[in-house]
């Protein structure tokens, strides 16, 4: 049998490695590898359906023989009870990790996504979700791994980014059961972690306000985001509708603009009329009709369009006094002007490309001003008035 004396004499091969087995009287299989560069390692010889396996049990410098041995016995005892101990670990070692999942997540599933969504899922992966999951198994991911990550988001600012998070990796073990990651019907994002409170914002410019974003638009000196956020402004389009819109998609002459499925949340074409504040502004930005082609808002870089109108935006609102005023509240107004205009909320659904009117019924408690009026024209004639 092997003792401390054999293994510390052991002498290095000119080349290569040279096992010494632990001897006739030993564990059969079991014994010590030294490599040419004199690095020592206890390794285990056996044989599984047919094939002669060899694994490493460990580093003679971190490994005491009594240890090694004991655990040589019970690797012995695995593969006598029919498994297959190397084989194990080497599916433990190449089993795709939340990295591999998030590779293929984002080549097959995220690429089918508006640039937008892109955008925001991809930095949520690389800010939160890879470095602190990215390296453990998909197998292995629990709901206690994604509850961490949720409350470290939280508690960094961004409950709602938390929130964003949980859905993202929710899609993703989904896809990971569909792509045979991990067993099916295990998705630990879904319905354990307790979501962050969401509130709705209710942010509509009042008409003083509309006066004074329209003074900050004129004012600003830089025509390309200007114009954009007016566009915004007439249409309620949604941002990345107008920065993306090219010149073919719009009929001045008829006043109409055609928004393209790829263009569009609801990823069907969007059909509206352009109101009169619309087209002025369009003609204005190109006034000569031989000239119209290609985006309305061209790259900074001459390729591709516009995507990032944020400094601009934040000027803007400096400029017209507002701190609270997102790009996005531009098309709460426009859906709070047509109530107040008196549209129906299918009419609205319709100029906001909702895909049905349920979605504009977020603005119905806008018509409490315009019932009121209603009641009181009433009352008077009831009263006689």
């Amino acid at each position: 049998m092997l003792t401390k004396r054999d293994i510390d004499t052991l002498a290095a091969p000119s080349s290569g490695s040279k096992i010494t087995y632990d001897g006739r009287d030993g564990l059969a299989g079991f014994g010590v590898r030294i490599t040419a560069a004199g690095a020592k390692s206890f390794v285990l010889n056996y044989r599984a359906a047919g094939t002669e396996r060899r694994l490493t049990i460990g580093s003679t410098s971190t490994w005491t023989l009594a240890a090694a041995r004991a655990r040589a016995k019970e690797l012995r005892r695995e593969v006598d009870a029919g498994r297959d101990p190397l084989a194990e670990k080497i599916t433990e070692r190449e089993a795709p990790r939340v990295r591999d999942l998030a590779h293929r997540y984002v080549d097959e599933h995220l690429a089918k996504l508006r640039p937008a969504t892109r955008r925001d899922v991809e930095g949520q992966l690389a800010r939160w979700i890879l470095p602190e999951l990215g390296s453990l198994r998909v197998a292995d991911v629990r709901p206690a791994d994604i509850e961490k990550l949720h409350a470290k988001v939280t508690k960094a600012g961004s409950p709602i980014r938390a929130n964003r998070c949980i859905a993202t990796l929710s899609k993703m073990m989904s896809l990971a059961a569909r792509w045979e990651m991990r067993a099916e019907n295990t998705n630990p994002a879904k319905g354990a972690i307790e979501r962050n409170a969401e509130t709705k914002r209710k942010r509509y410019l009042s008409p003083a306000e509309f006066s004074r974003l329209s003074e900050a638009l004129a004012a600003y000196p830089h025509k390309a985001p200007a114009y954009a956020i007016g566009l915004l402004v007439a249409t309620g389009a949604r941002r990345m509708e107008v920065l993306a819109a090219d010149w073919n998609q719009f009929n001045l002459p008829a006043r109409t603009w055609l928004k393209p499925a790829s263009n569009t949340k609801q990823k069907a074409d969007h059909f509206i009329p352009l109101n009169a504040t619309a087209v002025d502004l369009l003609e204005r930005l190109e006034p000569a009709p031989e000239r119209r082609t290609g985006y309305l808002f061209p790259g900074r870089d001459g390729t591709g369009h516009l995507t990032d109108i944020k400094h601009p935006w934040g000027a803007i609102c400096r400029a017209a006094g507002f701190d609270d005023v997102r790009l996005h509240d531009l098309r709460h107004s426009f859906a709070s002007a047509a109530v107040s205009s008196g549209a129906t909320l299918p009419e609205i659904a319709g100029l906001l490309g909702h895909s049905n009117s349920a979605t504009a019924s977020r603005y119905s408690h806008l018509y409490i001003d315009r019932l009121r009026e209603v009641s009181e024209r009433v009352g008077g004639v009831a009263s006689g008035k």
